[in-house]
């Protein structure tokens, strides 16, 4: 990306919830109309309004059809597009100047495959021309064109990955996005009643919870962020002066926390996947690779017989294309490929977590002591990570909330709007 400096301007990203009515939109076209008036130039960036996607996914599925192919991007991409038109109507009806753009028309480019493109450039030459006008530019997330002149898509949580990637173009020093919840938290608000707000979060921990789970964040508009420098903050829609800030800690601010674990990251969206094979690893993660599907847990044991065993956890939603990308490798390796999607990923994040292994320790006995087996554990400096059975995943996250004391106490933000 190249870069030109827009000291004076923001950029801005409402989620679907936030979208979800005329109240809503209402309401953040006055936020927005209001910082228009203060002199500020403004790039909002939208999700699709509510259960928009959910409802279009579900009209293709009804059609036969589920996922990376070309004519669902041009359907899903019309969500985004549609809340962009919308609010920027909501805004002129505010005498505020301000013109909606798609994806491609806001000069984003990306390659990949339908559904998990990513984003390679931003051209950002018709944004700031309109910035210039004093427009708001209200641009679509989510989307982006390729070099076939295709729309492509960015996968679920993809706005907040346009959003910062124009933030980036742009030399805008801090990215805020405007969700449902008032930050980020020690574990997912919503199934813990005692997860305490995080005022601050390291842009490295954050991108090891986004990848474990977190859906507060995108792990790639987090990697991105890292990357060109960018600040996030991240906050309620209806409370924009408070949330959480992401971004780089120096040494001092590392070592000023009490613990090195600073939340519990739970994902259902998980299976493990074990291929016993006469293959070489390297035909394994090419094969995995070229579908563009990340794994985790990885683990390889080579038997007396020339077989070996891989297993890893892949997005449960993944596991379909998961077969068909090794198809080849199981037939040619006369092999078995097995799937077991009854389990969830369940992670610790922190620092220095490798330097206490007493950690891994705590959270495989505190695990034990409440009868959940824990299986595949790995660890990292930032994350220990095990597969627990599915349907006790959400009791797992208490348990090990609890173990590390991270619930609120008094006088913290909690999770109630």
């Amino acid at each position: 990306m190249t870069a030109r400096s827009h000291m004076d301007t923001v950029v801005v990203k409402y989620g679907g919830s936030s979208l979800a009515g005329l109240d809503q939109i209402r309401a953040v076209a006055r936020q927005v109309a209001g910082r228009h008036r203060a002199g500020q130039r403004i790039v909002v960036v939208v999700s699709a309004r509510g259960d928009t996607t959910d409802d279009l996914l579900g009209l293709a599925a009804q059609l036969g059809v589920t996922g990376g192919d070309r004519e669902l991007d041009q359907l899903l991409a019309t969500g985004e597009t549609a809340s962009a038109a919308t609010l920027s109507m909501a805004l002129q009806q505010l005498d505020v100047p301000a013109v909606s753009l798609t994806g491609p028309q806001c000069g984003i480019l990306g390659t990949g495959k339908h559904g998990a493109a990513i984003i390679v450039a931003v051209d950002t030459e018709r944004v700031s021309a309109v910035l210039q006008s004093g427009h708001v530019v209200v641009t679509a997330g989510f989307q982006c064109i390729n070099a076939n002149g295709d729309t492509v898509t960015l996968g679920r949580g993809g706005s907040d990955t346009t959003a910062v990637a124009i933030a980036a173009e742009l030399r805008v020093p801090l990215c805020e996005i405007y969700t449902d919840v008032l930050g980020v938290y020690t574990a997912d608000p919503r199934i813990v009643g005692g997860a305490r707000l995080l005022p601050s979060v390291d842009i490295g921990v954050m991108s090891e919870m986004s990848f474990a789970g977190a859906k507060v964040m995108h792990s790639r508009a987090v990697e991105l962020a890292a990357m060109y420098g960018v600040r996030i903050r991240v906050a309620h829609a209806s409370k924009p002066g408070g949330g959480t800030v992401i971004g780089s800690q120096n040494g001092e601010e590392m070592l000023e926390a009490s613990t090195a674990v600073m939340a519990v990251v739970h994902d259902p969206d998980v299976a493990r996947v074990t291929l016993r094979v006469r293959a070489q690893p390297l035909d394994v993660l090419q094969a995995l690779a070229r579908s563009s599907l990340p794994v985790d847990m990885a683990d390889l044991r080579e038997g007396s017989d020339g077989e070996s065993a891989f297993q890893m956890t892949v997005r449960r939603s993944d596991t379909g294309a998961v077969r068909e990308s090794l198809r080849e490798t199981v037939d040619r390796g006369r092999g078995t490929l097995d799937v077991d999607a009854s389990v969830g990923k369940l992670s610790v994040i922190g620092t220095g977590l490798l330097s206490r292994p007493e950690y891994a320790a705590r959270m495989v006995s505190a695990l034990a002591t409440a009868d959940i087996p824990a299986r595949s554990i790995t660890s990292s400096q930032s994350r220990i990570s095990v597969t627990v059975p599915d349907s006790e995943l959400v009791r797992a996250v208490g348990v090990l909330h609890d173990e590390f004391g991270l619930e609120s106490t008094v006088g913290d933000t909690v999770n109630q709007v």
